[in-house]
């Protein structure tokens, strides 16, 4: 088949690679290449540079708007007569007109089990929530936000101790089989598009850095659910002896005792108390300035101590 992908993010790539393997990539179309880095370098994103590298004899559209009349005529003239032709959208960054996509077979992969989680952050969505499972869902692609028919669904559980990163690069691999599935059964004429249930939707808006907080007094789990839905990027900061500090990956488990939230009650392991009988593991953190570390290696290093607390950052 022929294919063309409009797509940015490095969320697309692997399902990119497949598709290229295994059809014709007519054209790529992605956002422009923007500024990034200490030196402030013009950047291409992710599918741009995989492309020009792979693809090099493809066409590579790179515009700030997709729907201005001459970029939109541009498109739609690639394979116009082909009735197999399929546009495969993921995580494109710009809404696609409804006079960009007539009359033309297109899809979108979006990393939840929809109608659950529409919107810009599925994967922190679900993570925080507690959810026990998550996966891909292809849609049609719709007016409203990630509404379109259902073409078809993959499932895999959330670990507890699985990060934002973590769950998204497993996501990301599990796209390729999906969309593959999905363009053959368009391609046999065997596609059974089902509506979503309305009354199930929930959202996921776009975060800030203002999400990145927890409260020791809530229950541990619903300390790990931010901690590792925000990692890494607001990601949970609290305070150490006055310094922030970021923890990045987190357990929980139930405790004895009533020490205070926050107190650290075993400065070995991470163990810290939260609501009664609950307490949270600090697993990974990253003190300003520094890499990544295991708690372990953090507590050696600043020489914590048993009793000692942590505490909620300054609101901003």
């Amino acid at each position: 088949m022929n294919i063309i992908y409009f797509g940015s993010g490095a969320f697309g790539l692997p399902t990119l690679t497949a598709l290229a393997q295994q059809h014709t990539i007519t054209a790529v179309v992605t956002q422009p290449d923007r500024k990034a880095g200490r030196g402030k370098s013009l950047t291409p994103t992710p599918i741009a540079a995989w492309a020009a590298e792979h693809l090099p004899d493809t066409p590579i559209y790179k515009p700030e708007n997709v729907n201005e009349p001459q970029v939109r005529d541009q498109i739609r003239a690639h394979n116009a007569g082909d009735p197999d032709l399929a546009w495969v959208i993921i995580a494109f960054g710009q809404k696609l007109s409804p006079e960009l996509l007539a009359d033309r077979f297109s899809m979108n992969l979006h990393a939840s089990i929809l109608p659950r989680w529409r919107g810009a952050a599925p994967i922190n969505a679900a993570i925080v929530a507690g959810d026990a499972e998550t996966g891909n869902s292809v849609i049609t692609l719709a007016d409203r936000m990630d509404a379109g028919l259902i073409l078809g669904q993959s499932r895999r559980p959330i670990e507890p101790t699985q990060t934002k990163a973590d769950l998204e690069e497993l996501l990301a691999a599990d796209g390729p089989d999906l969309v593959l599935d999905v363009l053959a059964r368009h391609e046999s004429r065997t596609l059974e598009p089902s509506k979503q249930n309305e009354s199930l939707v929930t959202l996921a808006p776009k975060m800030s850095k203002s999400d990145g907080r927890i409260d020791f007094r809530d229950d541990a789990d619903i300390c790990r659910c931010k901690v590792n839905g925000y990692s890494p990027w607001p990601s949970v900061t609290v305070c150490y002896n006055d310094q922030p500090l970021k923890i990045l990956r987190a357990d929980s488990q139930q405790r004895d005792g009533a020490d205070p939230p926050g107190t650290i009650i075993d400065e070995k392991s991470g163990l810290i108390a939260c609501a009664p009988g609950t307490a949270l593991r600090a697993i990974e953190v990253q003190p300003p300035g520094k890499k990544p570390m295991p708690w372990a290696d953090f507590a050696r290093g600043r020489s914590v101590q048993k009793g000692d607390t942590l505490t909620q950052p300054p609101a901003t």
